[in-house]
């Protein structure tokens, strides 16, 4: 006997939208191989646990590096933190700049209380900062930063075209491979995070990043919130004339992953680096279960924008953003196979 009371009404529906449900061939996804009779619907109660950066996540997800000192912040990092608590994964913080040498700021970023103990939380500072930290042997300040903060690592950004670009940039004076080598030297125990800002990495920088003992490489690819386009839509006119192709240099986060794939085959034992976030321009979880399982090398996928747009009020909104990407990664892990 059909206990459903809304037969009638859900045929009707499907007679008065057929006609708009098609989908034409040429919009067809060719990532993957859908699977339909593989798997049954996921279920909420299934452990889906796994380790990443030595701690326990639920879903392979980051927030990507977000913000400080600003009208929002502190209502944004602390959404973030307790999605990423209430769902169970990672969280990168924007620039910690700022606290190097105030605590103004510090409740912007002080979200390990809501994060958790379990849940891996890194602050962050840039290539050019770290440079003059230990080029003026001011080292210990972040050892300070990391303290006060209770995080578990350090995200050392990479942006020379942002600083460039940047009308307060600072200039960086050597190789930003020679600065987190130093880092290395000088704290031989810190997780470390290497990431671009919106431009992403080529071969030859992913080559020598997999061969140093960081926690992770993040991506940061080109595709997403590019942070040299950014920082001209701040600039004089002139300025942006002349540097405006520059946001379209840099590499998308699948040529990333093919290129690391090569460089993971190729480097062997010598492949020190063993987890990768990826991230830049991850519309989805279809783009990050597709990146992150195309990748040969453990990964999870990180998102900024996406988060952003739904973190600056109220939580219910983050929240249930997050729920329907879990659920769709949830599906697309039990149904999709990749090509």
């Amino acid at each position: 006997m059909d206990k459903d009371l809304n037969t009638s009404s859900r045929k009707q529906d499907h007679i008065d939208l057929a006609s708009q449900s098609r989908v034409e061939l040429n919009s067809l996804d060719n990532r993957f191989y859908y699977e339909p009779i593989l798997s049954g619907h996921p279920l909420s109660s299934n452990d889906n646990s796994f380790s990443f950066l030595d701690k326990n996540f639920q879903v392979p997800f980051w927030v990507s590096s977000m913000t400080g000192g600003t009208e929002y912040a502190r209502t944004i990092n602390y959404n973030l933190a307790r999605v990423a608590h209430d769902y169970g994964f990672g969280m990168g913080l924007g620039s910690c700049r700022s606290l190097l040498t105030s605590d103004q700021y510090l409740e912007d970023f002080d979200v390990r209380d809501i994060i958790g103990d379990d849940l891996p939380l890194y602050a962050n500072l840039g290539i050019a900062q770290t440079e003059q930290l230990l080029q003026s042997n001011k080292q210990h300040y972040i050892t300070e930063l990391l303290k006060k903060l209770r995080a578990d690592g350090l995200i050392i950004h990479v942006n020379p075209l942002q600083e460039w670009l940047q009308p307060e940039g600072d200039k960086i004076s050597q190789p930003p491979l020679n600065t987190i080598i130093s880092l290395i030297d000088n704290f031989p125990d810190l997780k470390i995070i290497v990431k671009e800002v919106g431009q992403g990495m080529g071969y030859e920088s992913l080559k020598a990043l997999f061969q140093l003992p960081l926690a992770a490489i993040d991506f940061a690819a080109n595709g997403g919130t590019n942070f040299s386009k950014l920082e001209l839509l701040r600039s004089e006119e002139q300025k942006r004339q002349i540097y405006s192709n520059l946001a379209n240099v840099g590499h998308s986060a699948e040529q990333m992953v093919n290129m690391s794939n090569t460089i993971i085959d190729e480097l062997g034992d010598k492949c020190i680096c063993k987890q990768v976030i990826i991230s830049g321009g991850i519309l989805d979880y279809l783009d990050g279960y597709y990146l992150i399982n195309k990748l040969s090398s453990s990964a999870i996928y990180g998102q900024a924008s996406a988060f952003l747009k739904h973190a600056r009020g109220d939580y219910k909104l983050l929240y249930d953003y997050v729920a329907t990407q879990v659920e769709g990664y949830n599906l697309a892990k039990a149904f999709l196979k990749i090509r």
